[in-house]
């Protein structure tokens, strides 16, 4: 599909591998969480344009290139999504941090907002949005509609696990923002976990149940 993108690096898959394990510890899951985000930021932020400029080295004048463009900010989609910031922040610190909380209705499965709070001048941004779990894609398609609704143009989402059906959804609604995840599971199941996933990631990576 177009726009969708699945991390193939050792790294990755072996981390994931480690975080699907139901014996992994709640402090083993969430540095996994942590590292495989900082290796995915490092994809995701592949195409950022840079400019030309002249640095003063020890040595000599010397032509380099930095960032240009728009600034970044990242926007995990609570409470799941707080697991993925450290790691991206790692990677890119001059990173805003905005939040959206939303919840699944158990009955429709409709994602529903609690709470947002989003850096001033986010619509002048770049944003990447973290989710460790792309399941029905409810979650996902309303915070990009959200942000949509703030001014953003350029939308990037990021997760660990996707299911097709939370791929087809997102891609249906907004075919413009590309999706970056460590692996596309089969499918999901009549409660909408994704099989095989690794469970339920907010619980897993905060202890509760």
């Amino acid at each position: 599909m177009e726009n969708l993108f699945v991390f193939d690096h050792p790294l990755i898959q072996h981390k994931i591998s480690l975080m699907r394990d139901k014996h992994t510890s709640t402090k083993e899951f969430r540095e996994l969480a942590s590292e495989t985000s900082m290796l995915m930021a490092y994809e995701v932020t592949r195409d950022l344009p840079v400019e030309e400029v002249e640095i003063e080295t020890p040595i000599a004048i010397a032509k380099t290139k930095v960032l240009s463009g728009k600034k970044l900010a990242i926007v995990p989609i609570l409470r799941a999504g707080l697991g993925m910031v450290d790691g991206m922040l790692s990677l890119i610190p001059m990173a805003k941090v905005g939040h959206i909380g939303l919840y699944r209705d158990p009955e429709t499965l409709e994602a529903i907002e609690y709470y947002c709070k989003l850096p001033e001048d986010i619509a002048d941004r770049d944003v990447i949005v973290l989710d460790p779990m792309l399941a029905t894609g409810g979650s996902a398609i309303a915070a990009v509609s959200f942000l949509k609704d703030k001014g953003i143009t350029n939308i990037r989402y990021m997760c660990l696990i996707a299911a097709p059906e939370g791929v087809n959804a997102l891609h249906d609604s907004h075919p413009d923002v590309p999706i970056f995840c460590a692996a596309l599971d089969e499918k999901l199941n009549e409660n909408a976990y994704i099989i095989p996933g690794l469970g339920d990631a907010g619980d897993r990576l905060f202890g509760t149940k």
